[in-house]
């Protein structure tokens, strides 16, 4: 019996090419009626780069204590004290609050913050060698109940700590050591209760004045990026990924120091004679590369995906605005 079909038709259409096609058909179908967002696989975290940073802090902790002290920030006042009342003063920390301190180093600054602000605070590193010596600064202020330290990646502040805990997530030049920056933001947002407060201080590439700096910008940063595991940070992108994720960008500024009171980065420049980490050779050749900011962020009160309104009216709705 003939089934009706020319014969060029089952030439072209097989058997096997119909039922792979209707395969084909109900799996579009299927996807289809699933989500985006779940189609939308979150890229694999490699956390080897984190690892480095550890290993690259307990290689040389005894030379980071002796030239900097405590205090691992190399946009400093001459006087660490000042520093960090400053940083008190910027971040706005009230009694009561419970801080996170991501990428805490030795945690002399979470000692001071919680010693004369009567805060707790949660630390975290990534070194094995700073962990132990934090954990003994932590006894030595007589802070345990107020300071905890833990050893780990920030990146992955949900395995340690509880979430939307947190009146304020702090990095203290930090958050350049990161290679995934959105993940660290989206750790951030976790932490934090709704109209917490997201403080970065760290240093940014600097736009270049003169085209003809671009090439000499680019090479200095490859050398700190390779010198100290960092990853310097571009300012516009980490700004997108900041109010992508629905942060309300509270403020953006310049690291504001008394010129009186600024150390000059000279301390940089004796860890980098002690130990030839990115030395720098020919000061009249050197264009410095990067500018220092300190970044505020906001999460909301309320679901930025539901109350699109609301996120309109951002600049009215700081923490304290229910």
């Amino acid at each position: 019996m003939s089934s009706g079909f020319p014969k060029s038709f089952w030439r072209t259409y097989t058997p096997r090419n119909i039922r792979n096609e209707l395969l084909l058909r109900l799996r579009s179908l299927a996807r289809s009626q699933v989500p985006p967002e779940r189609l939308r696989r979150a890229p694999v975290y490699d956390d080897s780069h984190a690892v480095s940073v550890g290993r690259f802090y307990d290689s040389h902790h005894d030379q980071f204590m002796r030239v900097y002290g405590g205090v691992i920030q190399a946009f400093r006042t001459k006087n660490v004290s000042d520093l960090l009342n400053r940083q008190i003063r910027s971040i706005g920390f009230r009694p009561g609050q419970r801080a996170l301190d991501a990428g805490c180093g030795v945690a002399v600054p979470a000692i001071h913050f919680a010693g004369n602000v009567d805060i707790r605070v949660d630390c975290i590193t990534i070194s094995s060698t700073q962990y132990e010596v934090a954990t003994r600064n932590v006894v030595a202020a007589n802070l345990t109940e107020r300071v905890r330290v833990v050893q780990g990646d920030y990146h992955r502040l949900g395995d340690y700590f509880e979430k939307c805990a947190y009146d304020v997530v702090y990095l203290l030049e930090s958050f350049g050591h990161s290679r995934a920056k959105a993940r660290v933001l989206a750790a951030c947002w976790e932490m934090l209760k709704p109209g917490g407060l997201l403080y970065i201080k760290d240093l940014f590439r600097r736009v270049p004045l003169r085209p003809e700096h671009a090439r000499r910008i680019d090479r200095e940063i490859r050398k700190i990026n390779q010198a100290y595991r960092y990853e310097v940070g571009d300012l516009n992108a980490v700004l997108d990924a900041l109010r992508g994720r629905g942060f309300i960008l509270d403020s953006l500024q310049a690291a504001q120091l008394e010129l009186e009171e600024f150390e000059d980065l000279a301390i940089s420049n004796e860890f980098q004679e002690l130990t030839g980490i990115a030395r720098i050779t020919d000061w009249g050749d050197y264009i410095f590369p990067v500018d220092f900011f300190e970044i505020k962020g906001i999460k909301p009160r309320f679901d930025p995906q539901e109350r699109l309104d609301r996120h309109f009216l951002q600049t009215l709705l700081h923490p304290g605005v229910s």
